[in-house]
């Protein structure tokens, strides 16, 4: 599987965050952290799998080859064609100025900073770094003011010849000067930011960031300047590897390894490669790790023969052989059939030889910083209908994606409750019970309300008039169908029709019912301009009317109190009270959203037992699932085709259509071309940095296009988006906090993107590494890396 990263495209001045499919792979843009307070109860779900020892049981040398996805662009991770490739290396051999704990949390990174704070308030907001006095650039000369100072003016957006794909909290600095001595470092900023944290890590010498030919051009294929424990020997493009050797200025103690070897190898091609004793170090996929366990197996059955052997693989050669085995002349096919023989015994051969191999290399195992989500394109067709999208939302069951992926491996399974942070992490908290949890019912009613009904893809085709073959042959084809599902189909529209006629009665007696509950300025709820205390704009001027019906206004207008609800501190204490008004209420819209917990309104319409999918002026709801069609890709389609089946249960239909890795993101999802779509995020512990791109409202461009950023969904509101802005402003770490929950409660009603679960996170490693594997959350710290030392038994025998 090949990491599958996000085009620069058409964004804005903010923090590009990669997206990748779901299997293994590492993220790019490491130096995401938290704005949070230190105490909390938030506990990491998965620690981390590394083998962490002490460093004098670390053996002193040796060259570690660790696989990594692609050879980098770029070593400039500040610029768009940046990858994880670039920050992996950046990390080994640059500044971070702040480093992740094993649960996101940043914290100081004392090879660098003695400390860094925010000294005053008002009237502005000012941080002072006061710098480790023996860090020095390899060069000689000590990092400093020049160096802050010329990454800023780079990074802020004034100067277009800086190729610059990020600038997020740049921009908000007002200046830099040198504070009481040449190891103090003072930024001013304009307007106050929260994650100022983020800033400075990577951190380039100003030979770098100080000219635009410089930063554009001369850090893509080396860096002539570093200051970490490793520094760049080369980057060998033919030989596909950085080598990063051990750096003779460095201050802080000594890296262990020798040197430390990155090599671009496919994740197809890892389980050989590790084989064939080329890597140490290698994040895989769950076929790898099975066939690690088949061969530790094996090793223990006494050399009893393999019960399992090697995959298909379909080549050219191998087609060629199988049309002539079928169409080719007596002595073709004998040719053909001797040779898939061969082919077939030489491949047992070398899968056997690879086993035996395969048997000596360890599996560690975490939840990798990232999570996966199901998009919903809310720009056009059914899902521009919040309704539609709700119903999708409350059909699909998390907790069994999460223990499909998850459970096999050993891995904690719990579905996600947040976009904006990961269990564990000090920012997160629940917020899905502002859409509510998986319900069949509940689903169907809000299709009955948006206008899918069972029978609507049926009604145009049985009564049309004679017209073309294909029409004919279609609703033919849809009869047949409905025949074999539901042979009484008298007794069935009879009942359909009943039904109906009860659910419209329901919806004109809550009309009078529920007239308090309903403003009369929110008769047409529309994503992305709903503002509290504003009417609903009209909608002969509104550009996308989801729901311009009395039961959608109290839908939109109930689901946006539940997400205020949220907004409390104590979630839970103010779901239930909210819960307990609504069924003291009588009546209530047919379909219409309550709190977790709320008891269907007494009276309400059972939705009709499906017989087929539902439809609306003669046409079924289908939906275009596009799913990745790689190798290395098989536990995202079947994810996908879960959900498939979760969303048959309610009448939707979906097209699952697979397409190339290479493909999916750039000519897929980031175009918006697709319905329904799977990849992940990476977390971040700046959720109002790099959390706004990807949940901000679309806006309109000069050129007539639109403006999504990172919101591949074309879902936003206005309101998400000032919480944002709101967020990124607030020092006051639990004020902040609060914010984004308010945030990610709204971002839930809205309906446009669907956490599911983390992502595993599966590292195969040479037995005897230490402080190096699975990381989860934690930042590697490289220095320690290394082989246990010769003659010891190792940390775990101390006792």
């Amino acid at each position: 599987m090949s990491h599958v990263g996000a085009p620069r495209g058409r964004t804005c001045s903010r923090t590009l965050r990669s997206v990748a499919l779901l299997t293994t792979g590492v993220l790019a843009l490491p130096s995401l952290s938290a704005c949070s307070s230190e105490d909390d109860g938030n506990k990491a779900t998965a620690a981390p799998d590394i083998a962490p020892a002490g460093r004098e049981w670390v053996g002193q040398g040796g060259t570690l080859h660790w696989a990594i996805d692609t050879m980098p662009a770029t070593l400039n991770a500040f610029q768009a064609d940046a990858d994880a490739s670039t920050n992996r290396i950046a990390g080994a051999v640059l500044p971070s100025l702040f480093t992740l704990d094993e649960r996101g949390r940043p914290k100081i990174n004392p090879d660098y900073l003695e400390s860094a704070k925010v000294v005053e308030r008002e009237p502005k907001q000012v941080v002072l770094y006061k710098l480790n006095q023996q860090a020095v650039w390899s060069d000689g000369r000590e990092i400093g003011a020049p160096d802050f100072a010329a990454q800023w003016r780079a990074l802020r957006g004034k100067d277009s010849a800086y190729w610059t794909a990020r600038n997020a909290g740049y921009e908000r600095i007002e200046k830099i000067e040198r504070g009481a001595s040449d190891l103090e470092v003072r930024v001013t900023f304009n307007k106050p930011y929260a994650d100022w944290k983020s800033l400075f890590s990577p951190l380039y010498p100003k030979d770098v960031t100080a000219k635009p030919n410089s930063f554009n051009d001369g850090a893509r294929t080396t860096l002539k300047k570093t200051a970490g424990p490793f520094t760049v020997k080369k980057v060998d493009r033919k030989k596909k590897e950085a080598v990063l050797v051990r750096n003779p200025r460095w201050w802080g103690e000594p890296a262990k390894l020798d040197s430390l070897v990155m090599r671009a190898v496919p994740r197809s091609k890892r389980a050989a490669a590790l084989a064939a004793g080329q890597l140490d170090l290698a994040e895989v996929d769950r076929k790898v790790v099975e066939r690690i366990a088949l061969a530790k197996r094996d090793e223990g059955g006494g050399g009893q023969p393999l019960t399992h052997g090697p995959g298909t693989e379909i080549t050219a050669a191998s087609a060629l052989r199988s049309w002539a085995l079928a169409n080719g002349s007596d002595e073709e096919r004998a040719e053909a059939a001797q040779e898939a023989r061969e082919q077939t015994v030489a491949s047992i051969k070398r899968y056997a030889r690879e086993q035996k191999s395969l048997d000596a290399y360890e599996v560690r195992k975490s939840l990798e910083p990232a999570y996966t989500q199901l998009a919903l394109n809310g720009q056009s067709g059914p899902l521009a209908d919040e309704r539609v999208r709700r119903a999708v939302a409350r059909a699909i069951n998390r907790q069994e994606l999460a223990d499909t992926v998850l459970k096999p491996l050993g891995l904690p399974a719990k579905p996600l409750g947040s976009h904006l942070a990961l269990d564990g992490q000090q920012a997160y908290a629940d917020n899905s019970a502002a859409l509510g949890k998986q319900d069949t019912q509940e689903a169907q009613a809000l299709l009955t309300d948006a206008g899918w009904v069972p029978g609507g893809a049926r009604k145009k085709a049985d009564g049309a008039k004679a017209g073309s073959k294909g029409k004919k042959a279609d609703a033919e084809e849809e009869a047949k169908k409905h025949e074999k599902k539901a042979p009484d189909r008298k007794a069935e529209e009879k009942a359909e029709r009943q039904a109906a006629e009860k659910l419209k009665q329901e919806e004109k007696n809550n009309k009078e019912d529920n007239k308090p509950d309903v403003p009369s300025d929110e008769g047409t709820y529309i994503v992305g301009d709903e503002k509290p205390g504003e009417a609903a704009p009209r909608p002969e001027t509104a550009t996308h009317i989801l729901a311009p019906a009395p039961a959608a206004a109290f839908q939109g207008t109930t689901l946006l109190r539940q997400a205020a609800v949220l907004d409390d501190s104590d979630v839970r204490t103010q779901t239930v009270k909210a819960a307990q008004e609504a069924q003291e209420k009588p009546g209530g819209m047919a379909g219409a959203y309550a709190p977790a917990g709320t008891a269907a309104p007494s009276g309400t319409a059972t939705p009709p037992v499906l017989t087929g999918p539902v439809g609306k002026n003669g046409k079924p709801l289908t939906l275009r699932f596009v799913l990745p069609g790689g190798e290395g890709s098989e536990s995202l389609r079947t994810v996908g085709e879960r959900i498939s089946r979760m969303l048959d249960r309610i009448g939707i239909d979906t097209e699952i259509t697979k397409v190339a890795d290479d493909n999916y993101f750039k000519d897929h999802v980031s175009s918006g071309d697709y319905d329904l779509a799977l990849y992940s995020w990476p977390a971040t512990a700046y959720p109002a940095t790099d959390g706004r791109p990807i949940f901000a409202k679309p806006v309109p461009a000069s050129d007539g296009s639109l403006l999504v950023e990172q919101n591949y969904t074309r879902v936003g509101t206005d309101h998400i988006d000032q919480l944002f802005d709101r967020a990124a402003g607030e020092l006051d770490e639990n004020a902040a906090r609060d914010l984004l929950k308010q945030a990610d409660a709204r971002i839930w009603a809205a309906a446009g993107s669907i956490p599911l679960y983390q992502r595993p996170q599966l590292v195969v490693v040479k037995p005897g590494l230490m402080n190096a594997g699975a990381f989860g959350f934690a930042t590697p710290r490289y220095q320690d890396i290394g082989f246990k030392k010769p003659g010891t038994a190792g940390p775990e025998s101390k006792d």
